[in-house]
């Protein structure tokens, strides 16, 4: 068995580097990679390109990384709740790639399988379909979408192994699972690691196999990005 655990992020980040492409689990704010964008903060990396459904809020989350304007290229679905992003993408400063949130996920899925490219309706007829190769199937027009190419995958898992192997919770199971594999180098990070076979085996969500670092996560916030409540009476 392969052991895959590190002592810490910054073990498992080892080899990021400026003009890198990563992707970023995450829903908004929940099953975010917290202890992975810390450490990219730290490192003060330049020139990324991150590929995430969102990019956080200002103050946290991949927010964090716009502040210092480390991102080059954001690819991603979402992007409604952080003014700094849409400061930077309406002065030119930030290049966006807005995807189609099923089309995102299904990139991801294929870089995760080993296929270069998918065929998909969403999008044709639009200006996401522009200069993109279409094909009819069945009568119905689609678009050709090549598989995302990154260095590294960073997710969020409630509890994994030393070899890899992860469990998510709730809707921390979101854009996690078809990221890990989706890259050169998976990084996890976990609110729970054990020793292998403590897991059961039924209850695994993404295999080891995908999962080439993994560490115990500390602190998480665990922020929420609408928080509503009822006025008490």
């Amino acid at each position: 068995m392969i052991l895959k655990r590190v002592n810490n992020a910054q073990e498992a980040l080892t080899g990021v580097k400026d003009g890198m492409t990563f992707m970023l689990g995450g829903f908004g704010l929940c099953g975010i990679p917290e202890n992975a964008i810390a450490e990219l903060v730290r490192l003060g990396i330049k020139n990324i390109t991150c590929i995430s459904n969102n990019a956080g809020v200002d103050d946290f989350g991949l927010g964090l990384l716009l502040q210092k304007h480390q991102i080059k290229k954001m690819i991603s679905s979402y992007v409604g709740e952080n003014d700094e992003f849409e400061r930077q993408m309406l002065s030119g400063e930030l290049d966006v790639e807005l995807t189609p949130q099923g089309t995102l996920a299904e990139k991801c899925k294929a870089a995760q399988a080993g296929f270069p490219a998918i065929y998909t309706p969403a999008g044709y007829g639009t200006e996401v379909a522009e200069g993109k190769e279409t094909r009819e199937f069945n009568g119905k027009m689609y678009v050709l979408e090549y598989a995302y190419q990154a260095e590294f995958a960073f997710v969020k898992a409630w509890k994994g192994d030393e070899a890899g192997n992860l469990i998510f919770k709730g809707t921390a199971r979101n854009f996690n699972p078809c990221m890990c594999g989706a890259a050169k180098i998976t990084v996890a990070e976990v609110e729970e690691l054990v020793p292998a076979g403590q897991l059961d085996p039924n209850e695994i969500h993404i295999p080891g196999i995908f999962v080439q670092r993994i560490f115990q996560g500390t602190h998480y916030e665990k922020r929420i990005e609408q928080r509503t409540v009822r006025p008490r009476n």
